[in-house]
């Protein structure tokens, strides 16, 4: 097993590194660049035009991996459908957006109609499968059973997961990092109870990795949705298939923090008209405080580690 997880981490590492570096002159030579939104910070206008959708070989690296050397296992199989789902809703958002030129890309409610459908169909899987069930369990409070109600418990999760990494994806090697750190994290609690899911997961985190080279400060290219939704989803879908949903929350704690600073600004000013924040997402308030962005991303790199430490020490007690 321990060949196999390894493998996986170098293919896919070996296989980001070796195809952005043309995916890079390919969209350049095209036009196919990022559009900075002008409601965000003024500095990150000198990063228009920055080749995007680098997840496709981000993704293309993992599913190669995965394919090869989880040895057709349904859990990965599944983790990687749902992966590769969410990147294709992703994909045509930032095909409208790069190619077509649309600034908007996908309309919020069919973006959100396909998430909830995939996520739909992960938890009726789960929820029809007698090994795995409705159960949930919850730190130091034992293991519940949902019903019908743990299929829209999946669809929250994963919907939650891939939204919260998409957030995040809004400085150079944010998410990459942080993802790479939290897929390390599941590839130890995946390595126990299911040899594909820990083959996955390693994957993903070696494909991280070989993304961070071209995507660390400052970036020669993006992700994307079509590697941030596909992020969050492939976390989701491990934690869900390792009934670790809640441990995923401390693990990613970085994405949840990200996701409250946007729903606390939002709540907030339409209550007082005022912010809380100086701009959400988090890392962005951060940022006007006046850190450099490559200090923001390595202090949140060093957070997330740290919540992955932690959620790791309460797998481990068996909480």
């Amino acid at each position: 097993m321990l060949n196999r997880v390894l493998a996986a981490t170098v293919l896919s590492l070996a296989l980001t590194l070796t195809l952005i570096p043309p995916l890079i002159s390919y969209l350049r030579r095209l036009k196919y660049g990022q559009t900075i939104r002008s409601q965000g910070p003024a500095r990150h206008q000198v990063k228009a035009g920055t080749p995007t959708m680098g997840g496709v070989v981000l993704i293309g690296a993992v599913a190669a991996a995965t394919l090869l050397f989880a040895h057709g296992a349904p859990d990965a199989l599944l983790a990687l459908g749902l992966t590769v789902g969410y990147a294709l809703i992703g994909l045509e958002d930032d095909t409208r957006k790069a190619v077509l030129r649309r600034s908007l890309g996908l309309k919020a409610r069919e973006k959100l109609a396909a998430q909830v459908i995939l996520a739909g169909l992960l938890g009726a899987w789960v929820y029809l499968n007698p090994g795995l069930g409705d159960t949930v369990r919850l730190p130091f409070l034992g293991t519940w059973h949902l019903g019908l109600w743990y299929v829209p418990f999946v669809i929250f999760v994963v919907v939650g997961a891939a939204n919260a990494v998409n957030l995040t994806d809004g400085l150079d090697g944010l998410a990459a990092g942080t993802a790479n750190i939290a897929f390390l994290a599941f590839a130890f609690i995946a390595w126990g109870q299911s040899p594909g899911l820990a083959v996955f997961t390693a994957a993903f985190a070696g494909a991280c990795l070989g993304f961070l080279w071209f995507n660390s400060y400052p970036a020669q290219i993006f992700m994307g949705d079509t590697g941030s939704l596909a992020l969050g989803a492939g976390l989701a879908a491990t934690a869900v298939l390792t009934k670790t949903e809640i441990w995923l929350a401390v693990i990613g704690g970085v994405y949840v923090l990200e996701t409250l600073s946007v729903i606390i600004q939002v709540a907030y000013f339409r209550l007082t008209g005022r912010r809380v924040f100086r701009m959400s997402p988090l890392h962005h308030h951060f940022e006007l405080g006046g850190w450099p962005e490559p200090v923001v991303v390595r202090r949140f790199w060093l957070a997330g580690t740290a919540f992955a430490a932690f959620g790791l020490a309460l797998w481990y007690m068996g909480a």
